[in-house]
């Protein structure tokens, strides 16, 4: 049972991006170094104030950074989800992050200490080039996440915030860009920094005006005459 288990982690890890460059024999060796937790839908993975001595990278599931304002509301900074990783930056400033993180789902975490990620790195060329990669992806993230904010226009800011979902969840069809997510409104205000009330009527709005479709499955489909407008400040 216990062989079968590590295998079962072997073959998620073999799935992590940040590790397609190694062999099996290094992998084998990074696994047997990582501690692999399961965490349940809507648990508490990382708090603001926990240590910053290691990194998270999500073998099987989904998460949410969240942050909360002085008033209570909860801002969603980021979604990740298998094969991603989090809590890496502050491996590297050695500052902790003013976020928490949460499962949104049933999820299987591995754990990697600092010494093991610093050993990782710096043995591997590949993997380093690879990390860099995706942090300068996340930072065009964070400019985009900006410039949405920057939108005074709640419409404008939910259709800014399909087109940055749609370059990740994003699945062509015949009519258009399906977003291979599910989302509630309250998980798009939180995203958009607006009220669910908001966004309940300006997703009504754009569904009548025929620019989206809501499906039953939460899924949303972004037709093609709602990809051909263009956003402005």
């Amino acid at each position: 049972m216990i062989k079968d288990h590590k295998k079962h982690i072997f073959e998620l890890l073999r799935n992590i991006q940040l590790f397609s460059s190694l062999t099996d024999k290094e992998l084998h060796q990074i696994r047997d170094k990582m501690e692999v937790k399961r965490f349940k839908k809507n648990e508490v993975i990382l708090y603001e104030e926990n240590t910053n001595e290691v990194m998270y990278v999500i073998l099987y599931g989904k998460v949410k950074v969240i942050q909360t304002t002085e008033d209570g509301k909860e801002i969603i900074l980021a979604m990740h989800r298998s094969g991603e990783f989090f809590g890496e930056i502050s491996l590297i400033d050695n500052r902790t992050v003013p976020a928490m993180v949460l499962a949104t789902e049933d999820s299987i975490i591995a754990i990697i200490s600092k010494k093991e990620f610093y050993s990782l790195i710096h043995a591997q060329g590949k993997v380093l080039d690879i990390l860099l990669q995706i942090m300068c992806s996340r930072l065009r993230d964070s400019w985009d996440r900006i410039q949405l904010l920057s939108f005074n226009n709640a419409s404008q800011r939910i259709k800014m915030l399909f087109m940055l979902l749609s370059q990740e969840y994003g699945k062509k069809t015949e009519e258009g860009t399906l977003l291979n997510i599910k989302l509630t409104h309250q998980q798009i205000a939180d995203m958009a920094a607006i009220t669910r009330e908001t966004v309940t009527r300006v997703i009504d709005k754009l569904h009548k005006d025929g620019e989206i479709k809501v499906l039953k499955s939460k899924f949303i489909l972004l037709r093609h005459n709602f990809l051909q407008k263009d956003l402005k400040l």
